[in-house]
């Protein structure tokens, strides 16, 4: 059985905003839609393909924030600044297409649509709240409590069930794992090898299958929060 795609507490209106798009972009892998300290023009709505929201750290390691989907919106951190600049860096993960949305013209719909724009401020809500409790995890639970965690989230956003358990359905690197749990490459390896051992986890062609999901909850004291806040997206 499959995973169910996750619905957002509060939904913007994609279609309705893509109405208001400039113009449709081909993304391919290993791209930028947009770098940390650029002048932002635009948001961009991911309508396939995968992107990936990261911040750079004063001494230059790379952490992973979220990653964007189908009807995913990324850049909004730039909306209603003066000489607004794009506070993170989206990378392409995934081919697919995106719509371009230019800053100005966003706001201005906004101003003039008061239903859309309460719907908006909610969808971003929903954003800073994920945020929070990935930064709670990684702030108290060191850096096997940020894997765990981070493996959990996986689960929400792209598990899918099989017979021999949840199978995390996107091929990562440990590096790029790492980068999402603020640690680096080698102590990712030793972690996964660890739970490797103890049948916790298994791993084949890049993508992990948890076997034992409470095992993970039970060692960060999870909260069980709702998937929608629990998640990579």
């Amino acid at each position: 059985m499959t995973s169910q795609p996750l619905k957002s507490t509060h939904s913007v209106e994609i279609k309705e905003l893509i109405r208001f798009s400039e113009r449709r972009i081909k993304i391919k892998k290993g791209d930028y839609l947009f770098q940390e300290g650029m002048t932002a023009e635009g948001l961009y709505i991911i309508l396939s393909g995968k992107v990936q929201i990261s911040k750079i750290t004063p001494d230059g390691r790379e952490l992973s924030l979220r990653i964007c989907g189908e009807n995913e919106i990324c850049g909004e951190l730039t909306l209603f600044t003066y000489s607004p600049q794009y506070l993170l860096t989206a990378k392409v993960i995934e081919d697919g297409e995106a719509a371009v949305i230019l800053k100005d013209q966003l706001e201005k719909e906004l101003f003039k649509d008061s239903t859309l724009a309460l719907e908006f401020m909610k969808w971003m809500s929903d954003h800073f709240r994920k945020t929070q409790t990935k930064f709670r995890d990684l702030v108290l639970h060191g850096k096997k409590g940020a894997l765990f965690s981070t493996l959990i989230r996986m689960t929400n956003s792209y598990g899918v069930e099989t017979k021999k358990g949840i199978l995390i359905d996107l091929p990562l690197t440990n590096q790029e794992l790492g980068n999402f749990c603020g640690t680096s490459r080698e102590s990712v390896n030793r972690i996964l090898n660890e739970l490797k051992h103890d049948g916790i986890i298994s791993m084949k062609k890049g993508k992990i299958t948890i076997h034992d999901l409470q095992f993970l909850k039970d060692e960060i004291g999870c909260e069980n929060c709702p998937a929608i806040y629990c998640s990579i997206e």
